[in-house]
């Protein structure tokens, strides 16, 4: 009997220190890399807080129909000018589920490129369809961000915003025929 209570003590210890080192490798191998998306939405804010910073106000060409014409905007008023591409918040954690990410060096415009597509259908609620980031592979900053919004199935939205410098909204209608034309463009700028 004294021989076989420290035998199972043995036995239990080994056994003991197997177990967690085995449940530690189990999560390493179920550990699945967390998706980090680009934050489109905090990167825009913050344009939009430096824009105001500097207190210039900020000159929009709109055109339509092949003509343009200009307005200088408050610089209190610049968020309300892009308030469509503010929602839904791009970040890391809500879009997650519905969208994934691929990164790669395009050597063509020598950028970083993340582009941002769909996994599957989107709910009907979900009217932003894709998105593209461009950063500058020397200075790491952001070149150009490009987002597009199905407003109807005959109206999408086309943001491009490049980096500290200006950004373009174009309104782009189909007809029954399947033909696509910019019924507006809308550009930013407030880099002089």
């Amino acid at each position: 009997m004294k021989i076989f209570i420290p035998a199972i003590a043995i036995v239990f210890i080994f056994s003991s220190c197997g177990g967690p080192e085995k449940t530690v490798n189990e999560q390493k191998e179920t550990a699945v890399e967390k998706p980090s998306f680009f934050p489109v939405t905090a990167y825009i804010k913050g344009q939009l807080y430096e824009i105001k910073d500097k207190g210039a106000n900020p000159l929009k060409y709109t055109t339509t129909n092949n003509h343009t014409d200009s307005v200088w905007i408050k610089v209190q008023d610049i968020e309300d000018a892009v308030k469509e591409f503010l929602h839904p918040e791009i970040d890391s954690v809500n879009l997650v589920s519905l969208f994934t990410e691929k990164k790669f060096l395009d050597q063509s415009i020598d950028a970083y490129t993340f582009t941002y597509e769909p996994t599957a259908g989107l709910p009907d609620s979900m009217i932003l369809k894709r998105w593209d980031v461009h950063i500058d592979p020397a200075t790491g900053k952001v070149r150009r961000i490009y987002m597009v919004k199905n407003i109807s199935d005959a109206k999408m939205l086309q943001l491009t915003w490049q980096g500290d410098k200006w950004c373009k909204i174009s309104t782009i209608i189909t007809d029954e025929k399947g033909v696509s034309t910019i019924e507006k463009e809308e550009k930013i700028t407030w880099d002089f």
